[in-house]
């Protein structure tokens, strides 16, 4: 087997590899927003089963890419490939913590009411999803524009973060006793922008892949 050969399989292993922890990603953080929405403590806990099998997939495509870069005589367009790869699996890896810690903050509130009724967050959830769908998506199918169409899509969780920020502002101002709740569902606004922030990343290492050039580097 050549050289070509063994570094086309290898690569098509870590395709599907990274698709398989695209998938835990997508069900983690769905089974965080349910328990958010749902007040549904088991699906809390199990974001933390989800995120200690993210993090192995994380170190065993690590593995993997390593391999490949120690084939003999790698092309320039093969360190872009196998790099973009180790930098999108951080973000991956970061997606699942974040994921995680909206289980955490979820389980802490208790049976305590929602001071507020959940709309927008739900919304982010299903958005960031998407786009973490899409990001992988957009490095397997050498989808340029799905990776940079990322960014626009991230506009719209930050408009809905900036929504309910708001919306929590004015609830503890109305009610100085809202506040602790009211930084709790904070966190979380926060955590799932930053998932957005995480899938964004992922598109521009594609683009890097593909084109050669990072957008925050050219």
């Amino acid at each position: 087997m050549s050289i070509r050969v063994r570094y086309e399989k290898e690569l098509k292993t870590i395709f599907d590899k990274l698709v398989l922890m695209c998938r835990y990603i997508e069900i983690a953080i769905e089974k965080c927003a349910r328990a958010l929405t749902e007040r549904d403590y088991t699906l809390a806990k199990d974001v933390f089963e989800a995120d200690t099998i993210i993090d192995h997939m994380e170190r065993d495509i690590e593995q993997s890419c390593l391999k490949i870069l120690m084939m003999e005589q790698p092309v320039a367009s093969d360190f872009r490939e196998v790099s973009a790869v180790l930098k999108m699996i951080t973000d991956l890896e970061r997606i699942g913590d974040q994921a995680r810690d909206i289980a955490e903050i979820t389980m802490q509130f208790g049976d305590e009411q929602y001071i507020k009724k959940l709309v927008h967050i739900p919304q982010m959830a299903v958005i960031v999803i998407q786009m973490v769908k899409d990001g992988v998506q957009s490095y397997i199918n050498r989808d340029l524009e799905l990776a940079r169409s990322l960014d626009k899509t991230d506009d719209k969780v930050d408009e809905l973060f900036n929504v309910v920020m708001g919306d929590l502002i004015a609830l503890i101002k109305k009610n100085p006793k809202h506040a602790e709740q009211a930084v709790m569902f904070i966190m979380i606004n926060k955590y799932l922008e930053r998932i957005g922030d995480h899938a964004v990343n992922i598109g521009e290492w594609v683009e890097y892949a593909i084109t050669g050039e990072h957008p925050k580097y050219e």
